[in-house]
């Protein structure tokens, strides 16, 4: 495959979207890091654009936690040595899984490791698992490591996992779509972040003394459920308080749906065709219509008031920062 290197040295490598990076990615990461370190090897991680789900079943793109750019932030940040993103396309989500294997892990990435969950699938029809790997690493000199899916707490999953349940992306997306922001920043382990360049709205907040950022978020962005959420505003390097609002602003009968956030006390910000980023740290209410602008007014004081006190009390602020595994 003209698509992977072929000057890599050996490698410890693991496959998968990572969308989210979250817990129970950071997991294997630990295990791949553990082998990498042993074997003075450097760690290759591989992904996929476009999510494998747009091309085998199109119009099936899921939600997506972190972008490919934000991904790789995290990873460098955590040591990863490369990010190797390939193509997916009809034709290489037909290869054979002895194929997939002997192009991109054996002649591509000359792994020497390789680290995944007990879920992992791969080639024509995900037909692949971790015990055809397994024996294919037999053939062509290289180790499977399989790492126990993570939980909520500390706990690895016991036989089928009866009573808990495993951290992952499909889950996360879940609890986002519903609001549940602080659930999701306990499984990500950060934050929930969405970003996007400042548009032009009808400027209503900044006329009624809250001027927001209106976010034109990245396509396929997993954004929270309509409501008004406590977070951080982060634009040109500074992280700021926030409360935000997701939603269609019923009061004046809005249709387009919109990320505004209010960086708190803040009226002195020029945003306007930026690339912003906003994270949740709390759900404070749903979206409201309100009778008249003055009661709408008051409403906001207080989702004010509320999102400045939950934020200070916020233990170092809520900007987690990515685990250093390596």
């Amino acid at each position: 495959m003209d698509d992977v290197p072929g000057d890599w040295g050996r490698s410890v490598v693991t496959i998968g979207s990572y969308d989210g990076v979250h817990r129970g990615h950071q997991l294997i990461l630990a295990r791949a890091f553990r082998h990498a370190r042993e074997l003075d090897l450097p760690i290759v991680l591989v992904t996929f654009d476009p999510h494998p789900a747009e091309v085998v079943r199109p119009g099936a793109h899921p939600a997506l936690l972190t972008p490919h750019h934000r991904r790789g932030e995290l990873l460098e940040a955590m040591g990863v040595d490369a990010l190797l993103i390939l193509p997916f396309t009809r034709e290489f989500s037909e290869l054979h899984p002895a194929d997939f294997v002997r192009q991109v892990l054996v002649d591509g990435l000359h792994a020497k490791v390789v680290v995944e969950g007990p879920n992992f699938r791969y080639g024509h029809q995900a037909a692949g698992d971790v015990e055809l790997l397994a024996g294919l690493g037999l053939r062509y000199d290289f180790t499977v490591d399989v790492v126990d899916l993570f939980t909520d707490g500390t706990r690895e999953i016991v036989g089928d996992g009866t009573g808990s349940e495993v951290i992952s992306s499909s889950r996360i997306r879940r609890l986002i779509a519903e609001g549940d922001v602080t659930q999701a920043r306990e499984l990500l382990g950060r934050p929930h972040r969405v970003e996007g360049v400042v548009v032009r709205g009808a400027q209503r907040g900044r006329d009624m003394g809250y001027p927001t950022a209106n976010v034109e978020t990245l396509p396929h962005t997993a954004v929270p459920a309509d409501g008004v959420y406590s977070g951080w505003l982060i634009a040109d390097g500074e992280r700021m308080p926030a409360a935000i609002s997701i939603g269609t602003n019923p009061t004046f009968d809005n249709e387009r749906r919109t990320v505004e956030a209010y960086a708190i006390d803040r009226t002195d910000l020029d945003l306007y065709g930026k690339h912003v980023a906003v994270e949740f740290s709390s759900y404070l209410r749903g979206m409201e219509r309100f009778a008249s602008v003055p009661e709408l007014l008051e409403r906001m004081a207080d989702d004010v008031d509320r999102a400045r006190a939950e934020l200070a009390a916020t233990p170092g602020g809520g900007g987690e920062a990515a685990p250093t595994l390596a």
